[in-house]
């Protein structure tokens, strides 16, 4: 009965998500509570369920929405800007180094962990230098969306977020050991996107010949200079930058500490009046009440399917029906798939619904819960921005003007194969168990 139930409820929480019906927040609170009801618990238990879910996700929730408003002010004060210039300025007229380029820029925009301000950078910046060298603009979308995908790894982004409130545990703590990923991908996406430049080349070299092809001395188009920007004060914004992440690396302080502190520190160096300071937070508030909710949300699913215990019911069941051997592997087995995981499930439906049971599983047969999180991380995260379910994405198709479709013919396949070259190598460092 309880399995029964508890499957129907995630089948229907991923349809609700699936079917942009409902917000995540609507889904993942009410439908729960309607399966409590039905295996026969009463209201008050299942406030106490609320309760033991609400309090497993309160440091998550905490780190994000101070973490998202901190990098929100960097990007206004341009924190950033001068290495994106500088890269653009550099690459101008070769096809190679502005490939390269484009992953180092998305890359640092990126750090806020926003897709949407990452494409709000990255595709108005470098679109006009594609189309006067006859570039794809579809290599454009498909490198700033692996960079940014890599980059998403960061603890203050959704999927770390996601995943550590479903095994109560610190985003940070899970970020850790992914750093050697990142690095390793964002090395290896260096490598792709000067194949991929080759490529290009080749192609562009097929082209009709126009009669004025010079780009060296055509500035690139980048953003107007903000009013926000403080060029005085860079080092200053970078240095409390670098000891946030130095902290956030080391450990010893939560990072939601560590981020409420780095912004309280650079809203008054930066913004000296009490209404500019205010004004700041307001501008990035709704995306951190945004997530926030939708993690609180999380945390009072989890908490009436594991009170109730409807994941230990499916995850028992589940073991029944799957072939011995396999089961060992199966979070290596949905790492492998999750870019493809991608275009069938929205984030939430894939972290809130899938991973609990994954989790549930391996972790009965000696794999620890953080191996099971890293390979459903590391195998999904890359194609993100691949997926229509990705709302960061139709606004970079709507700021290039290019088609979801050609998209996913186009990225699809580069991007799995990238995602199952990341999970190997996660292995291999044994990031991911077996």
């Amino acid at each position: 009965m309880l399995s029964m139930v508890g499957f129907i409820a995630i089948t229907a929480i991923i349809i609700l998500l699936i079917s942009n019906r409902v917000t995540p927040i609507v889904a993942l609170v009410l439908v729960p509570i309607v399966a409590a009801l039905i295996t026969g618990f009463s209201a008050s238990e299942i406030g106490e369920f609320f309760t033991t879910g609400l309090g497993s996700v309160m440091n998550v929730v905490v780190m994000f929405i101070f973490a998202i408003l901190y990098f929100g002010i960097m990007q206004d004060v341009g924190l950033f800007n001068p290495l994106i210039h500088f890269m653009i300025k550099i690459s101008r007229g070769n096809i190679i180094a502005v490939a390269v380029a484009t992953v180092v820029i998305a890359a640092v925009a990126h750090l806020d962990g926003s897709g949407a301000s990452t494409f709000l950078i990255t595709i108005p910046a470098l679109l006009p230098l594609y189309k006067r060298l006859r570039m794809s603009p579809y290599l454009l979308l498909l490198l700033v969306g692996l960079s940014a995908s890599i980059m998403n790894m960061v603890p203050w982004a959704g999927p770390l977020g996601r995943a550590g409130s479903v095994i109560n545990m610190d985003p940070t703590t899970l970020w850790r050991p992914l750093i050697p990923v990142q690095l390793t991908g964002l090395g290896l996406l260096v490598g792709l996107a000067v194949l991929l430049a080759l490529r290009e080349k080749r192609r562009i070299a097929k082209l009709p010949v126009l009669l004025d092809d010079n780009v060296q001395d055509e500035p690139a188009t980048v953003q107007e200079k903000s009013e926000f920007e403080r060029p005085k004060l860079l080092w200053l914004n970078a240095l409390i930058t670098v000891g946030v992440i130095a902290m956030l690396v080391q450990g010893s302080v939560p990072a939601g500490f560590v981020f409420m502190v780095g912004l309280s520190i650079a809203l008054p160096i930066n913004f000296h009046s009490v209404d500019d300071q205010m004004a700041r937070i307001k501008a990035h508030a709704p995306g951190a009440l945004m997530m926030a909710s939708i993690i609180l949300a999380a945390g009072s699913f989890l908490g009436i399917l594991n009170g109730t215990g409807m994941l230990d019911a499916i995850a028992t069941d589940l073991v029944k029906l799957l072939p011995v051997a396999v089961i060992p592997f199966l979070h290596i087995i949905i790492g492998i798939f999750g870019v493809p995981f991608d275009l069938a499930l929205s984030t939430d439906a894939y972290y809130f619904a899938l991973l609990p049971i994954v989790e549930q599983i391996v972790t009965d047969y000696g794999v620890s819960s953080v191996s099971a999180v890293n390979a459903l991380v590391i195998g999904n995260i890359i194609g993100t921005f691949v997926s229509p379910f990705s709302p960061a994405l139709w606004l970079a198709l709507g700021l290039a003007g290019l088609e979801m479709g050609k998209h996913i013919r186009y990225s699809f396949l580069i991007m799995w194969l990238f995602s199952i070259t990341l999970v190997v190598f996660a292995i291999i460092i044994g990031v991911i168990g077996m």
